[in-house]
């Protein structure tokens, strides 16, 4: 939710993904200062001016915070606009879901051979976006010591 009445018009809506890492560009345009390149977000003004714009179609992300408030184990995935594929990557377990018509992601279709292709698709994706955000961690399991 955004408000700025001298560039964005009262009611604007969008439907496209907007990602907190948008957050800081968005206030760098708007004071008129140029974005680093190194920044990963985007600008949200363009979607605001403009009713076609070029927009991402999907995006990484990470999760390593366990165990933490959420309990959720250390993982990583896409999301596009209609399905989220996630690697739990300490534990070697999948799952992908298609948030149009599982939108409470109860039904993991993770190893049906019908979405073999997009599954395939989304793990090719997985590691190009990890390329491109310089996302080099390997997870390698720590041994404990014989006796313990």
């Amino acid at each position: 939710m955004m408000r700025y009445p001298p560039r964005i018009p009262a009611g604007t809506v969008s439907d496209k993904m907007a990602l907190d890492l948008d957050i800081p560009p968005t206030l760098l345009d708007l004071a008129k200062v140029p974005v680093p390149s190194a920044f990963q977000g985007k600008s949200l003004m363009p979607l605001v001016e403009r009713t076609e714009v070029e927009w991402r179609k999907d995006w990484l992300y990470e999760y390593y915070e366990y165990p933490a408030y959420e309990n959720v184990p250390p993982c990583r995935g896409v999301r596009t606009e209609r399905y989220k594929y996630i690697e739990y990557f300490t534990q070697n377990a999948y799952e992908l879901y298609d948030l149009e018509t599982d939108p409470d992601e109860v039904h993991n279709l993770y190893g049906n051979p019908k979405y073999a292709d997009l599954t395939n698709r989304l793990r090719l994706r997985l590691e190009e976006l990890r390329r491109e955000t310089n996302d080099h961690y390997v997870y390698v399991p720590t041994k404990l010591a014989s006796g313990q």
